[in-house]
């Protein structure tokens, strides 16, 4: 069968393979965006939105396996109450919006983070659309949603030392694997691509220990601006780099 117009050996002259399974963003620039146009910092998130949209749509058609968007962290809360409010309401608009969308496409809807301090609003819309699209098989959209990787790693801990003292496990059965299922990404794979938009090269408090072994790709481009060729561009710099997971790999002769 020749290969189709979603193909990424069409779109992107790769090979499947090539592609990471997962992929994570770090939507930053937003606020910059706005203010350099003197316009109100909400107005660069809402403009940020279409950038989610086209590059869920864009990672859905080359049959990426995982997406995850840090769309808001637990530092967020701190930004002045106006801000924090409209993206709140940004977030319940996004979730009714696409709602159908997800579900024609194939997209599955998860959140990592936590619940409490989300108002009753985000979390109807929320449950209401991971519910339609539980059912999904194609690509999987983690919206990191009132998320702090340090947290998520404290609370694994405690769930685990809960367990140890109501006798359902040792201590010494603790290893990597048990702690991994702990966290919010329970049964995903890591990030194989981390992606930081605006320029900033530091992962603010996201995923600190899923992306160990995650290729980090930085770009001046602000989110709002953020569409599939830039994308694109970051997974073609991404097939070619040579992944050791701390091995050396062997030469030729």
């Amino acid at each position: 069968m020749p290969p189709q117009p979603d193909d990424p050996r069409v779109v992107l002259g790769l090979e499947p393979e090539q592609l990471p399974r997962h992929i994570a963003i770090i939507m930053d620039g937003n606020g910059r965006w706005a203010v350099s146009r003197g316009l109100p910092r909400l107005r660069g998130h809402e403009v940020g939105a279409r950038s989610v949209h086209d590059i869920v749509e864009a990672c859905a058609r080359l049959s990426i396996g995982y997406l995850t968007l840090y769309s808001f962290s637990l530092e967020n809360w701190r930004r002045p109450l106006g801000e924090v409010a409209g993206l709140m309401r940004l977030y319940t608009e996004y979730l009714v919006k696409e709602r159908d969308e997800l579900r024609e496409n194939n997209i599955r809807l998860v959140q990592l983070g936590r619940r409490d301090n989300l108002p009753p609003e985000v979390l109807r819309e929320l449950d209401h659309t991971v519910e339609l699209c539980k059912g999904n098989t194609g690509l999987t959209l983690c919206l990191a949603l009132n998320y702090g990787a340090r947290q998520e790693i404290v609370r694994a801990a405690q769930q685990l030392a809960t367990r140890v003292a109501a006798g359902e496990i040792r201590p010494g059965q603790i290893d990597e694997g048990l702690f991994a299922d702990a966290l919010y990404t329970a049964g995903m794979p890591d990030p194989d691509l981390l992606i930081r938009t605006a320029g900033e090269s530091r992962v603010s408090n996201f995923l600190l220990w899923q992306i160990s072994y995650a290729e980090f790709y930085v770009t001046d481009v602000l989110w709002p601006d953020f569409r599939p060729q830039h994308l694109y561009q970051a997974l073609r710099d991404y097939a070619r780099r040579q992944r050791r997971f701390g091995q050396v790999l062997p030469t030729s002769t």
